[in-house]
C-alpha cells in the first residue's frame, strides 16, 4: 500500500497506523480483516477480537483546561509504564518495549503527556506518535487511572496531545481500540472529535 492509497481511506485502508502498515509482518496464524469483508462461519475455529480505528481532522484547536487540582509532569519512561500497566487488567507494555518507542522515526518527546493529581499520583497519561511524511498522527496509549476516571482527565489528554500534534505539523489523526472494553474509549474519541469508525477483526489459530 503507498501512501495515497492509504490517505484516501486511512481507517478502511489499514488496521494500523500508515508507518506501522509499511513495517509489520502478520504471522502465519493471524489474519486482520475488516468488518465488511469478515465471514464468520469461515472463521468460526479462530479467535476474533474487534477493534475499532477512527480518524480526526485538525483544525486550530484551543489549550484544553486541566482540571482543577491536577498538573502536568514529565515522569520517567518506567513511570509511565507502570501507569499503563496499572490501568489495564490484561495488557500493557514494559519500559523496554515504550523506551524503544523513542527510536521511531515516528517520534516526538512533545507527544508524551502526563498528569499527577494532588499529591504527585500518575492520573492520566498519554503517548502519540507523529509520522511528518504523510501528516498523520497516531494515539498509542492512552488512560486513566480507575480512581481518578470520570473527571476530564481522559478528554484532557486526548484534546492536548491533538493540540500539539496541530502544532507540530500533523493533518489528521487516527486512534485503535478494542471494541468492547469496559472504558468505553470509542466513547472518548467521538467526543474528542475522531469519527469514521471502521471495524476490524483481529483473528488468531
Amino acid at each position: 500500500m503507498d501512501a495515497k492509497d492509504y490517505l484516501a481511506d486511512p481507517c478502511g485502508a489499514s488496521s494500523l497506523s500508515f508507518w506501522k502498515t509499511e513495517r509489520v509482518v502478520v504471522p502465519e496464524n493471524m489474519r486482520i480483516m475488516r468488518d465488511d469483508l469478515f465471514d464468520a462461519a469461515q472463521y468460526a475455529a479462530w479467535h476474533d477480537e474487534r477493534y475499532f480505528k477512527l480518524r480526526c481532522e485538525l483544525s486550530e484547536r484551543k489549550r484544553p483546561a486541566l482540571p482543577a487540582g491536577y498538573e502536568l509532569i514529565c515522569p520517567d519512561t518506567e513511570a509511565y509504564a507502570r501507569h499503563i500497566c496499572g490501568c489495564y487488567d490484561a495488557e500493557g507494555v514494559s519500559a523496554a518495549e515504550l523506551e524503544a518507542y523513542r527510536a521511531h522515526d515516528v517520534y516526538d518527546p512533545a507527544l508524551w503527556v502526563a498528569v499527577a493529581a494532588p499529591g504527585g499520583e500518575l492520573a492520566a497519561s498519554g503517548v502519540a506518535e507523529l509520522d511528518t511524511r504523510i501528516g498523520e498522527g497516531v494515539l498509542e496509549w492512552i488512560q486513566v487511572s480507575p480512581s481518578h476516571r470520570r473527571r476530564g482527565l481522559g478528554t484532557f489528554v486526548v484534546c492536548e496531545l491533538l493540540r500539539r500534534m496541530k502544532e507540530n505539523g500533523a493533518a489528521f489523526a487516527t486512534v485503535s481500540g478494542k471494541l468492547n472494553s469496559a472504558s468505553d474509549p470509542l466513547a472518548l474519541y467521538e467526543v474528542c472529535g475522531f469519527r469514521d469508525a471502521v471495524v476490524w477483526h483481529i483473528l488468531t489459530k
